[in-house]
């Protein structure tokens, strides 16, 4: 399972990279809607998800009632890309630490007294994963509003000419 983990996050991470190069920093306010997040804080969350690999593995809870969220502020795609190269190397040390037993440890979402999840380490990591991508998509959807090329995911995109 951690070599599987290890080599998922390496080719989503190319993914994101070529997606997160391309915001335009004159339009880091911009939002699509009213309830949408601006594409800076979107991006900003995109960059730190790898990191919650490590959290996932080297913790047993998440208590947003504990430790209040905080997010990072960036100010240029310079910064961007560091934050996120800084997190997926954070992810990745800590999965090339762990073994395969940690993976089936419960680990819980919680406000407080109030639960949001309990699920296996593994299961928390696959839906990082997950988060990675829903995120990404809605960047996309971003970009394609401000009609920026997107760049292929998973094989071309249609900017890419190739479709």
């Amino acid at each position: 399972m951690i070599e599987m983990f290890l080599k998922e996050m390496n080719e989503e991470a190319q993914t994101t990279r070529k997606m997160l190069e391309r915001i335009p920093e004159d339009k880091y306010d911009w939002k699509p809607h009213a309830k949408s997040m601006t594409i800076q804080r979107l991006a900003t969350h995109l960059a730190e998800l790898p990191g919650w690999v490590k959290m996932a593995l080297e913790t047993d809870e998440l208590d947003f009632n504990a430790s209040a969220y905080v997010p990072k502020l960036i100010k240029s795609n310079k910064e961007l890309l560091e934050l996120h190269e800084k997190s997926l190397e954070e992810g990745r040390s800590s999965l090339k630490k762990a073994n395969d037993d940690v993976l089936t440890k419960i680990w819980t979402m919680r406000n407080g007294d109030i639960i949001y999840s309990k699920r296996t380490k593994a299961e928390v990591i696959r839906m990082t994963f997950s988060q990675i991508v829903h995120h990404r998509a809605q960047l996309g959807v971003f970009l394609r509003l401000l009609d920026i090329p997107i760049p292929g995911s998973y094989g071309p995109s249609a900017d890419e000419g190739n479709m």
